[in-house]
């Protein structure tokens, strides 16, 4: 068991509710009786010693806050055998026994390695509007960037209406197209685009030919920024329909924004989960959500597993666009 002190960090994309559950790591170490120290700017501060411990204010007024207080960035040099040593050593100095890291698959993958190579005992919260760790059927955040996007779909399906317009939508998403799939389902897109699934263009561009000459106003098209470029797409699209296309890219706006409350509730139970987890001397776990229910995963089967979208989500897609 620990008893002495953890850690707890956020890396990688920020997304709306890692504040929660950094909050509810924190405020169950305290309720157990054990120090927290908060790691500022990920791995690129646990190698710069930006360390500092924390208390229940500390974590004060920050539930409805997107984002994460502690801070992400990139480290190139953690990713050397040198630089994960020299963080280990920041860690092993003030006596944290313990680490809890929110984030995706490299956030989670470099907590393997610390695990593995300094025997310090971590344990990961899936924290990525991507939903796409593997093993659990939520990630931190998805929840809320899903509702960013779908609102601001509902705002270009009204202009794009007025104009008789094709409106491209591009939403975040390199390898997973998760966002995209259930923000174009629950908004109601023409089509949807995603890495997994081959689509046709001609055969889209055809469709949506026929549709305008039959008095259609607009059509949505919803795609993952890892599936197709979308102003890219924007150019194909109009030259091929004759029909005017603006794209737009939502960008870092799906990250920001205050967390909806499955985002607080599931972030909250996960941190505190976490939390006992850890003091309790397990390791190498990820817990995450299975049919609405916490699980523990284990921590390289996370990392080391792909996970593929829903395929009755995709199902679903192809009846109701």
């Amino acid at each position: 068991m620990i008893r002495n002190a953890i850690a707890v960090m956020t890396s990688g994309g920020d997304s709306p509710g890692m504040n929660a559950a950094a909050r509810a790591v924190v405020r169950t170490a305290l309720y157990e009786g054990v120090k927290v120290y908060g790691i500022y700017n990920g791995y690129k501060g646990m190698l710069a010693d930006d360390i500092q411990e924390l208390n229940s204010r500390s974590v004060s007024d920050l539930i409805q806050r997107g984002g994460t207080f502690l801070g992400t960035a990139r480290c190139k040099e953690f990713k050397t055998v040198e630089g994960r040593r020299k963080g280990l050593e920041n860690l092993n100095k003030r006596g944290i026994e313990g680490l809890v890291i929110i984030g995706g698959d490299g956030s989670l993958t470099g907590g393997s390695m610390l695990s593995r190579e300094g025997g310090i005992p971590i344990v990961g919260l899936p924290g990525t509007i991507d939903n796409d760790v593997w093993g659990t059927d939520y990630t931190i955040g998805c929840d809320t960037a899903a509702n960013t996007a779908v609102d601001a779909i509902n705002k270009l399906r009204d202009t794009a209406s007025a104009h008789r317009r094709i409106m491209i939508v591009e939403v975040m998403g390199h390898t997973s197209g998760w966002l995209a799939l259930v923000s174009g389902i629950a908004s109601g897109a023409e089509y949807i685009l995603v890495p997994e699934v081959k689509y046709n263009l001609d055969k889209m561009c055809d469709e949506i030919s026929q549709s305008y000459k039959m008095g259609r106003r607009y059509t949505i098209i919803v795609v993952a920024e890892g599936a197709c470029s979308g102003v890219g797409l924007k150019n194909v699209v109009q030259e091929k329909t004759g029909i005017d296309t603006r794209v737009s890219i939502l960008g870092h706006i799906q990250r920001g924004g205050s967390p909806t409350v499955e985002d607080r509730m599931k972030a909250s139970m996960l941190g505190e989960r976490a939390a006992l987890a850890i003091l309790s001397g397990a390791s190498d776990v990820v817990f995450g959500f299975d049919e609405g229910k916490v699980v523990s995963i284990n921590l390289f089967d996370s990392v080391y597993n792909k996970k593929t979208l829903d395929p009755e989500l995709i199902r679903l897609s192809t009846v109701l666009v």
